[in-house]
């Protein structure tokens, strides 16, 4: 078979059923599609159906919008290098839960006014570079104690350190990177488990943070360029990476890597990208790959 489609629900709710298979089993015969017997990768979680024939395009979009009403992602994509050797990820809002910089922001009393910022420079709507440098103007003179602070307090997107650990078992490369910043990414990748991480300076000055950005800044641009360097100089074929993130400047490495995936991600993101998660967690991205759950590494 050519492609595999992957249902997969949020394990909080398992709550994938033997009748949403069969709906799309019935939609495979009405495209005109021969499809094989579905195999579960984790009951009442994920599943998949390798199928052949048919308008895929179509199909992507019109099973996911139908399984979307029951809180279930599906994700369509050639069987061929469908487990990943590379995978490129965001930090913020995908490996954890919120931005960083806006709760760092909000211990100035500032978090309002900077994740108004954030939240149009993530829909594609700002210039990155110069949002970023605005939002660090406004904590200039913060003790640089509160970047600890911050980080004690940061919430972990579920599923992400089984997704890394178990990619690297698997011999997969893993680099977290980020328009965030080294102290947060760093530490984070260090608990998560990724070999790299690749993000922004803030500069620190007296123990207080001067409100300036080292130069050069990491955008959109610097995510494509670490994946084909990457994927380059370790002689993986694009075809093999993976790249994930749910804001405007993840997308152009989103759409470069074998399979880019909008997780949780905005509106322009999910538009464009191959594949999206709207409910599952990060082992989601394990689904995908055709990892089952007995699979899976803590």
């Amino acid at each position: 078979m050519e492609f595999v489609i992957t249902l997969i629900a949020n394990p909080d709710r398992a709550n994938l059923q033997q009748r949403h298979v069969d709906h799309v089993q019935t939609e495979f015969g009405n495209a005109k599609c021969v499809s094989a017997s579905p195999s579960w990768l984790a009951p009442d979680i994920a599943c998949d159906i390798e199928f052949e024939g048919g308008d895929v395009t179509g199909l992507r979009n019109n099973i996911a919008s139908q399984v979307s009403e029951f809180g279930i992602d599906a994700v369509i994509q050639p069987v061929l290098h469908r487990r990943k050797a590379l995978l490129l990820a965001d930090m913020d809002s995908t490996i954890v839960t919120g931005e960083t910089l806006d709760e760092l922001a909000g211990i100035a009393g500032l978090k309002d006014r900077v994740a108004a910022i954030t939240e149009r420079a993530m829909r594609g709507e700002l210039d990155f570079k110069e949002a970023l440098r605005e939002r660090v103007r406004m904590l200039e003179g913060l003790p640089a104690t509160s970047l600890e602070e911050t980080l004690n307090t940061t919430e972990f997107t579920d599923g992400g350190r089984q997704l890394i650990q178990t990619m690297r078992a698997n011999g997969a490369y893993t680099v977290l990177v980020s328009g965030g910043f080294k102290f947060f990414t760093n530490a984070i990748g260090k608990k998560v488990g990724f070999h790299e991480d690749r993000s922004n300076e803030m500069i620190i000055e007296n123990g207080v943070l001067t409100g300036e950005v080292g130069e050069p800044i990491l955008d959109r641009d610097a995510k494509l360029m670490s994946l084909n360097s990457i994927s380059a100089n370790r002689d993986i074929p694009m075809e093999k990476t993976m790249a994930t993130g749910d804001g405007a400047n993840d997308l152009p490495m989103i759409l470069a890597a074998g399979l880019g995936v909008a997780f949780r991600a905005k509106p322009v993101v999910e538009e464009q990208a191959p594949a999206a998660i709207r409910y599952g967690d990060l082992t989601a991205l394990l689904y995908i790959q055709g990892y089952r759950r007995e699979e899976f590494r803590e």
